[in-house]
């Protein structure tokens, strides 16, 4: 079974499965088709909370990656998925699907007009421009 943390600002989205998936760098070890995924907010902290009770279920585990830019005002650049580029439409669908619609993420300091410019404002803050390269990782409740 894998862990995953959230941070705060992705918690009520996580818990209330209205995310079901989420961007991860790589690693040794990520979540498989058909594996339960335990998330949580806060881990490894005294704060630790799991988010849903009844293991959701990994349904896909993709490459992906993500340009961004800080010269052009919605910061993400580009999408590929399995190599795949995401049209401007589906950009603001999987930053909606990330969590970043602006009315969940006002309340955490993200103000942009849309999904994709505040998934492009918390990029910056948290990787810096340039290409990031890793996996997402999908699931459905159990």
């Amino acid at each position: 079974m894998v862990a995953y943390s959230f941070k705060p600002m992705f918690g009520p989205q996580v818990r209330g499965l209205i995310k079901r998936q989420t961007v991860r760098a790589d690693r040794k070890r990520h979540a498989r088709p058909g594996e339960a995924v335990q998330l949580y907010q806060g881990m490894r902290t005294r704060h630790c909370v799991k988010l849903v009770e009844r293991d959701p279920i990994c349904t896909r585990v993709r490459s992906i990656e993500i340009a961004v830019s800080d010269l052009m005002p919605g910061a993400i650049v580009s999408i590929a998925i399995e190599g795949i580029p995401l049209q401007r439409e589906e950009i603001e669908a999987f930053c909606r699907a990330d969590g970043f619609a602006p009315s969940y993420v006002r309340d955490f300091g993200l103000h942009g007009k849309t999904a994709r410019e505040n998934m492009g404002l918390f990029w910056l803050q948290h990787h810096g421009v340039g290409r990031f390269d890793g996996v997402l990782i999908e699931w459905e409740p159990a």
